[in-house]
């Protein structure tokens, strides 16, 4: 199969890299760029683990092909901190225990913050419906809200 030429933007860094046209966003990003935050769940676009932002809008990335990120602007988990500072939402994470396994943290986490870019005072219904495409199979989700809760809150007061 041919490769084609992709350039993209990921995490604000420019990046140029041949993939192939049935490679998913998800596989280029694990596979050829050994950027492992991004987890694979599902494969059908149901669990949200593989949540990447695309040109700011939330993704599955295991329903994306790598092509179409050719032009693209794509975050991954591995863009949330700034060297070693962690992300409000990232803290807000452990310091709630919002988090066990950790497989489907990275989504929740790049969820979370796709969300607080576009409403940074969500209520607690909004918060769970944003979320609503990520699933989570060890936590009761409620220590995962409370920190979403309390980071938009820290955010807002920063």
């Amino acid at each position: 199969m041919a490769k084609h030429h992709v350039h993209t933007t990921i995490n604000g860094d420019p990046i140029e890299l041949l993939c192939d046209t049935s490679e998913t966003l998800l596989d280029v990003l694990r596979n050829q760029l050994n950027m492992t935050g991004t987890k694979e769940g599902c494969s059908t676009g149901d669990c949200g683990a593989c949540s990447v932002t695309v040109d700011g809008r939330l993704v599955c990335s295991c329903l994306m092909l790598g092509v179409e990120a050719n032009g693209k602007q794509i975050g991954t988990i591995e863009g949330l901190a700034t060297g070693d500072k962690l992300h409000p939402l990232q803290q807000k994470f452990l310091e709630h225990a919002a988090l066990q396994c950790g497989v489907c943290t990275p989504g929740f986490l790049v969820a979370s913050k796709a969300l607080l870019e576009k409403n940074p005072d969500p209520t607690e219904t909004e918060v769970r419906y944003w979320l609503a495409g990520n699933l989570c199979r060890c936590t009761g989700y409620d220590k995962i809200v409370r920190a979403v809760m309390d980071a938009a809150h820290e955010m807002r007061s920063a």
